[in-house]
């Protein structure tokens, strides 16, 4: 989608009526400035995404082991 544009985007929205993915197209038509400012900006979100989720993972395999020293220190170590 993003290497097509944002001039593609109205007609997906439209061929979207009476499918299963109309919910979801109602969505992205109620904020279309942002979904079409996403689609048109060369920044991703993806490498933060990355650190989120290595975070929570060092999170839930810590629950219930050791003590907020511990899980502090590895999850600086990660970062």
């Amino acid at each position: 989608m993003r290497k097509q544009g944002t001039d593609t985007l109205d007609d997906w929205l439209a061929a979207t009526v009476g499918t299963s993915l109309e919910g979801f197209a109602s969505g992205m038509r109620k904020d279309l400035a942002a979904v079409r400012a996403a689609l048109e900006m060369p920044w991703s979100t993806g490498p933060v995404e990355g650190r989120i989720n290595r975070l929570k993972t060092i999170k839930r395999t810590m629950y219930g082991r050791a003590g907020f020293e511990l899980l502090r220190s590895r999850a600086l170590h990660a970062a």
